[in-house]
């Protein structure tokens, strides 16, 4: 998980906790010289760049509007899914995008006046949000947002919230997916709610937004009836290791995977740690009868149902991350849906780079593969490897260099395992082939071992790095390399 850097206490001269324009300039001069002095490269996403989206025309100036131009609905609830309200912000600066671009993964957020409903809310705190919703939308599109209501004032509202989520549907074409789950969800667990906004910044109009509920105190409320206990986000990651593993009784080898979201206390990291071990260590006979005081079991079956019947692929079934976690005042755990814009979908399709390899038997055979050694562990250099490995099966001219349709092509014979090994694994009892084993370059893929053209197309694009169309060993070790560092939350380098 990235932290964001702190900048407000760096340039805050004035003591307020926040940067004014002149302060926000300094700042945005700051990261501009880091920029220069690391060569012009900023953190990049893997995959395609926004900027080669061919097939898409530039981005072209909205309508016009302005507060007497729309319907007002002050009477109707924030999340009301009959209404399309307009949220209005107005920005000090022209450049606003570029300097909310600036300040992405920061702590600063940009001041803006909202109207909402004839209503004006002064100084509201805005930044971008979002990691692949934000990384592979071009500038001049649309990008997702964060409004913090309470930015300057603490009493601060927008019908009843303090903070606002507007999604851009970056994974969803139908623009329906988050709000069709939120409204069946909500039927049988607690859930975000979510309805559509239309967006207007500095007059212009930037379209229709799903307007998605805040997982904090005013959530809890609604539900639990308090804002006590404790709340835990489980961010994306290309491994998902937000499964509750049990890793051990230091809170450290949990805090990468589990970001919490309420005061950070001792207490709160047992009791999640001791939720961990009951469930790796209980017999199953014994089971349900441990969890009972301390996860709501019912809630947590109907969550999973939920999860697989929506075919939720950004979620625990299929990346055990993107979820929330609470912790009520009696001390039982509740599991909440937190990011569903790829539901109602193919299951378990996720492309390589912006999720990792999957599950399953490709997930496995590269897995496999990488643990040269077969100590059951894989470190860095054995992940690098596999670039030699690949490279050394599915490029028999030893040119260094293959282009999309080559890579693609031949990547499923590289990862399918030995006969020997596949008669073993149909017979129920594997054998272990030498590190590196495998079918000569040309040879069938046999069954399902190989990975479909997408997840080998996500592979392409994330090792291209040059985005010239051709993938070089040292590339694809490179990417391999970061995705290795991206899972090693707690750096054990295995």
């Amino acid at each position: 998980m990235r932290q964001r850097t702190a900048l407000v206490a760096r340039f805050d001269k004035d003591g307020d906790r926040r940067l004014n324009a002149a302060e926000r300039q300094a700042a945005r001069a700051f990261l501009e010289k880091q920029r220069q002095e690391s060569g012009g490269r900023g953190r990049r996403g893997f995959g395609r760049s926004p900027d080669r989206d061919e097939n898409q025309e530039p981005p072209r100036p909205g309508a016009k509007l302005s507060p007497g131009d729309v319907e007002w609905y002050p009477d109707e609830p924030l999340y009301a899914l009959e209404t399309l309200r307009t949220y209005f912000l107005e920005f000090e600066n022209a450049d606003w995008e570029k300097e909310l671009a600036d300040f992405k993964n920061t702590d600063v957020e940009v001041p803006a006046k909202l109207t909402v409903d004839g209503k004006i809310y002064p100084d509201v705190g805005v930044r971008f949000r979002g990691m692949t919703s934000f990384m592979r939308v071009a500038e001049g599109r649309k990008r997702p947002l964060n409004l913090s209501l309470d930015f300057v004032d603490e009493k601060q509202r927008v019908g009843g919230y303090r903070t606002l989520n507007l999604l851009n549907s970056h994974e969803d074409p139908t623009f329906l997916r988050t709000v069709l789950y939120s409204r069946i969800a909500r039927a049988y667990i607690p859930a975000l709610k979510a309805n559509f906004v239309r967006v207007v910044i500095n007059g212009e109009s930037w379209g229709v937004y799903v307007n998605a509920q805040q997982f904090n105190k005013d959530f809890v409320k609604e539900w639990f009836g308090t804002t006590k206990g404790a709340r835990w986000k489980v961010p994306g990651s290309p491994g998902g290791r937000g499964s509750l593993a049990y890793l051990g009784d230091d809170p450290d080898a949990y805090r990468g995977i589990y970001a919490i979201r309420s005061k950070d206390e001792q207490k709160s990291w047992e009791e999640l740690i001791g939720l961990c071990k009951v469930l790796d260590e209980t017999p199953p006979d014994r089971l349900e009868k441990a969890l009972e005081p301390i996860l709501d079991i019912d809630g947590v079956l109907k969550f999973l149902a939920i999860d697989n019947v929506l075919i939720n692929n950004d979620g625990f079934w299929v990346r055990t991350s993107d979820y929330n976690l609470y912790e009520d005042d009696n001390g039982r755990f509740h599991l909440v849906p937190h990011d569903t814009n790829e539901t109602f979908s193919i299951p378990g399709r996720r492309r390589v780079g912006r999720g990792g390899f999957g599950r399953g038997r490709t997930a496995q055979a590269i897995l496999s593969q990488a643990d040269g050694d077969r100590d059951g562990k894989m470190t860095r250099e054995e992940f690098a490897r596999l670039a030699d490995v690949w490279f050394g099966r599915i490029d028999p001219d030893k040119t260094g260099r293959l282009s999309r349709e080559e890579f693609t092509s031949r990547l499923g014979e590289a990862l399918a395992p030995p006969p020997g090994q596949l008669r073993g694994q149909l017979r129920g009892r594997p054998e272990r082939g030498a590190p590196g084993d495998g079918p000569p370059a040309g040879a069938p893929v046999p069954g399902n071992f190989g990975p479909d053209r997408f997840i080998r197309e996500g592979i392409f694009a994330a090792a291209d790095l040059d985005e010239d169309g051709v993938v070089t060993p040292a590339e694809l070790k490179a990417a391999l390399g970061k995705w290795f560092d991206e899972w090693d939350g707690e750096k054990k380098d295995h």
